[in-house]
């Protein structure tokens, strides 16, 4: 089920801050029609840190109903309280989402032990597939490789999104997870390589703005057609990096304004508008990609 080009969507808001459904409805639609394998709704880049737990819920809500059942939706459910991560999970479970896509807890920097703790209670709370979240420079700790094929023989923890961008941990983490589980990447910098060494997919930021893009590069590279894939990457490469000259989701919210996806690039403290020293750099990367 989760495999292939899934997008990490960005919440779209009005200049108040509030959430833009009229955005948001496009954005899904733009997925569907572009080929994204599915839509990870309200992780990091969905901006879960400032949203409120109602607002969470019905924006997850919202996405599973314009998707009408034509695209797959994840809800992100993540915490750094293990019993606020059960919560949100329960609250998705009768929305129709088809998974789970969960955090590390950040800034408490669990042990191992205690990861696998918090990531086993949650699945044992729900039936939802789980797809475990590793981001360690955003949240002060690391699962490592062990840790998930410990997670893996859980039943309903089915994938790993890797946003290390240490390209190593693919064959090792292979090697202790089986094929059956899901390695996906949370780099797009290094998705490429990561799917070439064995990964199933990535949960992509520039694929908010470059969806087909994405969607026929994983395919390419699932067909072994891998020159063809990489032509289109390269193309890619420079707004992968640009996409990040600012912490995310700053930066692919300007963008999805610039190219008309959305109505504006509102985020909510802490979180900026981006500096106009980086805005000619963004522009030039949507260029060399085609999509302005």
């Amino acid at each position: 089920m989760f495999t292939g080009s899934l997008v990490a969507l960005v919440t779209p808001m009005d200049v108040k801050g509030n959430v833009d459904r009229v955005s948001l409805k496009k954005l899904v639609e733009y997925h569907i029609a572009s080929g994204t394998s599915a839509i990870v709704s309200v992780g990091t880049t969905g901006e879960s840190a400032t949203l409120d737990h109602h607002e969470h819920i019905e924006v997850i809500k919202q996405t599973v109903d314009y998707a009408d059942g034509r695209i797959t939706i994840v809800a992100g459910t993540g915490a750094n309280a293990t019993a606020e991560a059960i919560s949100l999970t329960k609250q998705v479970e009768s929305l129709g989402v088809a998974g789970c896509l969960t955090v590390t807890p950040y800034y408490n920097k669990p042990t191992q032990e205690g990861l696998y703790q918090h990531f086993k209670a949650i699945a044992e709370n729900t039936s939802l597939p789980q797809i475990l979240y590793n981001v360690p420079g955003r949240t002060g700790c690391d699962l490592k490789p062990e840790t998930v094929a410990r997670l893996s023989k859980i039943n309903n923890i089915v994938a790993l999104k890797d946003a290390t961008g240490d390209l190593t941990r693919v064959y090792k983490t292979r090697k202790l997870v089986g094929d059956n589980f899901k390695l996906l990447s949370g780099d797009d910098g290094t998705f490429f390589e990561f799917m070439l060494l064995g990964g199933d997919g990535t949960i992509s930021v520039t694929a908010n703005i470059a969806a087909r893009e994405l969607a026929r590069v994983c395919q390419l590279i699932k067909d072994k057609r891998i020159a063809e894939a990489r032509e289109i990457n390269d193309s890619l490469e420079l707004l992968h990096a640009k996409l990040f000259i600012e912490p995310n989701p700053i930066p692919i919210k300007w963008a999805c304004e610039r190219i008309g996806l959305i109505q504006n690039a509102t985020m909510r403290l802490p979180m900026t508008p981006l500096t106009n020293s980086a805005i000619p750099e963004i522009e030039k990367a949507l260029k060399l990609a085609k999509l302005l």
